[in-house]
């Protein structure tokens, strides 16, 4: 089911709003791995030279920025746009 131009503007509002609430660079990272406000997604690897560490430093924070997001009080927002 596509999603109407108001409803896609609305989950970007919440996607930034979302991501807001992490560090920087664990922003930056979910950005660029999913491909956030960007043409396309990048590999651990791309990141990881993006940041000057390894792919699994880059995995590392990803993983703990997931985490974060997974929590009720932060995922609250995202989960209205789910279908039930």
């Amino acid at each position: 089911l596509p999603l109407d131009s108001a409803t896609t503007e609305s989950l970007r509002a919440a996607t930034h709003d979302v991501l807001a609430g992490l560090t920087a660079r664990e922003a930056k990272v979910l950005r660029m791995r999913f491909g956030i406000d960007m043409n396309t997604d990048h590999t651990l690897e791309e990141v990881g030279k993006q940041f000057d560490v390894t792919r699994e430093r880059i995995r590392q924070i990803e993983a703990k920025a997931l985490r974060k997001l997974r929590h009720p009080s932060r995922s609250e927002v995202l989960r209205s746009f789910l279908d039930d």
